[in-house]
């Protein structure tokens, strides 16, 4: 750990501030946008050429945080944590699971760098006409209209960033300029869904600079952004829906949860009804379509948490009864939420430069809750969005004798456990873990957060005593508006 960080705070340094390699840090308070929770951190930028290769061209400043360990002899290898998306910001990301390091941090300190497009880090959000963070404009999901969205987002960006240098590959040279920067000879890395990418691609490149690595709900190279999505939410969905058929309760009084979701799409393709609703953020009284995409989003950004997706067969069935305001504005309060998370032209930047022209139309997709319209979107966006360069073996699959930790949710509907398992086949030293009922992001499952810092500390993933993860349950099912009955 460099000298500066173990003897405290420099005398010439302003109240407050510290200094840990080359870099000064400020006391800041990072707080997820859409959660009371915050943490105390030390904060500063990191200027780097936004190419590579034009060191003298623009510049852009990283956002980076420091969460410092509780141990005055902390660990010589700091802890970055990946966020995922690709778009979410690390620094935003971190209140909401900071529990999950809480062993961690007593020996360890936790690093959180915005990847560039993210967070502060000139970040690249494409806004809808009333200026709010957006992927699309008004629920218009036809090519033109997703083209006309796009041109607009990129004029938006017009003289401050070029899309091209917004890639993985870009960000983890970043990652090594920060880690250099920092005087660390190694570095731990906790990927969490994209950010597993991340770490793979960091992994491959800078094997020597890795300490250990952990990567939870995993994205392998081989992947295709977005082109498994729609089998994968089915499988989910499947799974956990089959849990309500097997509860007595919940099959009496709620029947067949896909049966009612089936019924749903079917009549919101024919003609969706109009929906009276209060806006869970203002209360105000709104309307809305009850339209095949509403239905969609929620099914699917319910089914990552299976405490959320417990509630799926209950408000499906009160939506085909005729009650559908708890759907429109569940599904309201979770897209808004998503939109305000993700910087969307950063994740076009990585998607388009990194998977569009591996994407293809399945048309055996076509009868899934999601059909092809991830994969539609992403293709017309990607027609009008500027790409950057991709390494020959980008897609190639990791092979690192490397300490690795897999971790896995049983019911995850976007980066199922059998991801987990093809990573795993090429790594010389590792493990995979799958989590028994639960979802996407599992790192601070029970009693994770004190395996992580186990794995973390003697770097055997094998050895690890994972018995307390049989402690794990699935979530109660919802049988009424305040949840289960006991």
């Amino acid at each position: 750990v460099p000298a500066s960080v173990r003897e405290g705070v420099e005398d010439s340094a302003p109240a407050g501030s510290r200094t840990y390699g080359q870099l000064r840090f400020a006391p800041c308070n990072l707080a997820a946008s859409d959660t009371p929770l915050d943490v105390d951190a030390l904060c500063t930028t990191v200027s780097v050429p936004e190419n590579p290769a034009a060191p003298d061209g623009r510049k852009i400043d990283l956002a980076l945080a420091w969460v410092p360990a509780r141990d005055s002899k902390a660990a010589a290898d700091p802890v970055f944590m990946l966020a995922g998306g690709p778009g979410q910001s690390a620094r935003d990301s971190y209140p909401g699971i900071a529990p999950a390091f809480r062993e961690v941090r007593k020996r360890r300190h936790i690093f959180l760098l915005d990847q560039r497009g993210t967070g502060e880090s000139n970040p690249l959000v494409c806004r809808d006409r009333d200026g709010e963070p957006a992927v699309v404009d008004e629920e218009d999901f036809s090519a033109g209209a997703l083209r006309a969205f796009t041109r607009r987002c990129l004029e938006g960006l017009r003289g401050r960033a070029d899309p091209r240098f917004y890639t993985t590959t870009v960000a983890i040279q970043d990652l090594d300029l920060v880690r250099a920067k920092l005087g660390a000879e190694t570095i731990s890395l906790v990927g969490i869904s994209y950010g597993t990418r991340v770490a793979q691609q960091y992994l491959a490149r800078y094997p020597e600079r890795v300490h250990a690595a952990v990567l939870d709900s995993i994205a392998p190279n081989s992947m295709t952004l977005g082109v498994d999505h729609a089998r994968n939410l089915e499988s989910s969905l499947d799974l956990q829906f089959a849990r309500c058929g097997i509860d007595k309760e919940c099959s009496e009084r709620f029947g067949n949860p896909r049966a009612n979701l089936d019924r749903l799409l079917a009549e919101a393709r024919v003609a969706p009804r109009t929906v009276a609703y209060r806006d869970p953020s203002s209360n105000e009284w709104r309307e809305k379509e009850l339209t095949h995409s509403v239905i969609a989003s929620l099914v699917r950004l319910f089914a990552y948490a299976p405490a959320l997706a417990a509630s799926l067969p209950m408000t499906l069935h009160e939506a085909v009864s005729g009650r559908a305001e708890p759907l429109v504005a569940q599904a309201e309060m979770i897209t808004s939420s998503l939109s305000d998370q993700i910087a969307h032209g950063m994740q076009l930047s990585v998607i388009c430069s990194e998977d569009a022209d591996l994407m293809r139309i399945n048309p055996d997709d076509a009868d899934t809750v999601l059909g092809n319209s991830l994969v539609e979107l992403m293709q017309a966006q990607c027609e009008v969005w500027p790409k950057g360069a991709r390494p020959d073996r980008f897609h190639s699959p990791l092979v690192s004798d490397r300490p690795v930790l897999l971790l896995s949710g049983e019911f995850d509907p976007v980066t199922p456990p059998r991801y987990g398992e093809e990573v795993l086949r090429t790594l010389k030293n590792a493990r995979h873990l799958v989590l028994r009922g639960q979802g996407h992001n599992v790192i601070g499952a029970g009693c994770m957060p004190r395996l992580l810092a186990q794995f973390l500390d003697k770097q055997d993933p094998r050895a690890l005593e994972v018995g307390c993860l049989k402690q794990l349950d699935y979530a109660p099912l919802f049988t009424g508006y305040h949840g289960w009955e006991p």
